[in-house]
């Protein structure tokens, strides 16, 4: 009798399935927050659209080698890919997220019509504050 196989996430620590699964996410938010598609970001990095997907839901391990591409792509540093939130060096400041951050985070979680309606809204305000 063949012992069972395991798949990946059962062989995986917990720490890297987590780390992964964070990395998934954070790619996926990041690319929604700059309109792009699963397929318009894939064929940036040169991968299949599906494979953008298992790296976007964590069924495949983003490659290290790709980190710089995808940070240059959304024009962050690697450490903003990983989404380090440490206080910048001299800065001092430690603790959550400012109000403004942690509101950005949240309309990013709002379907497109809701996230259009809101820019709208902020281009106004922020048109008015400059007459």
């Amino acid at each position: 009798m063949k012992p069972k196989q395991l798949d990946w996430v059962e062989c995986m620590a917990l720490g890297d399935k987590e780390f992964f699964v964070a990395l998934g996410k954070r790619v996926a938010q990041l690319r929604k927050e700059r309109d792009l598609t699963q397929q318009e970001l894939a064929t940036l990095l040169g991968v299949a659209q599906q494979t953008l997907a298992h790296y976007e839901g964590a069924r495949l391990r983003i490659p290290a080698s790709m980190l710089p591409t995808l940070a240059t792509i959304f024009k962050i540093p690697v450490d903003g890919l990983l989404n380090r939130n440490e206080a910048t060096p001299g800065s001092g400041k430690r603790g959550p997220a400012p109000k403004w951050q942690q509101q950005i985070e949240a309309i990013a979680k709002l379907p497109k019509a809701q996230q259009r309606f809101v820019s709208q809204m902020l281009d106004t305000v922020l048109a008015q504050a400059t007459r």
